[in-house]
């Protein structure tokens, strides 16, 4: 599941803003965006139907986080692109960079807290 970039603005309006009324939804797409209201209404009926956000009772709301969702995106990334494997995926982001002692810290220490 992946966002085109506009979806990607206005769910990034979602994330920030929610839970918000439609109503206020409308109001702040057509500032930020320039979108008409049936617009508006069209993306959020696709995205909540793509199970990312729900409108219950004219109230908006996440079904999902933003980062849940990025989440979501980067193991299907890894599985894709890079046959599952982790380090691979990590070798390839990293590149030629060098990182400072405090993110190698917190990387191990993030490993250290998803060990078997």
């Amino acid at each position: 599941m992946k966002l085109t970039e506009t979806e990607a603005k206005f769910a990034e309006i979602i994330w920030e803003n929610a839970p918000l009324k439609s109503t206020e939804l409308v109001r702040i797409c057509e500032r930020i965006l320039g979108w008409k209201k049936s617009t508006t209404y069209t993306v959020l009926r696709q995205l909540c139907e793509r199970g990312i956000f729900q409108n219950v009772d004219t109230v908006v709301s996440a079904r999902m986080s933003r980062e849940e969702f990025y989440g979501q995106q980067g193991r299907q990334l890894v599985k894709q692109a890079f046959h599952g494997s982790l380090p691979k995926f990590l070798s390839a982001f990293i590149g030629q960079e060098k990182m400072s002692d405090a993110e190698v810290e917190e990387l191990k220490a993030l490993i250290e807290s998803h060990r078997e």
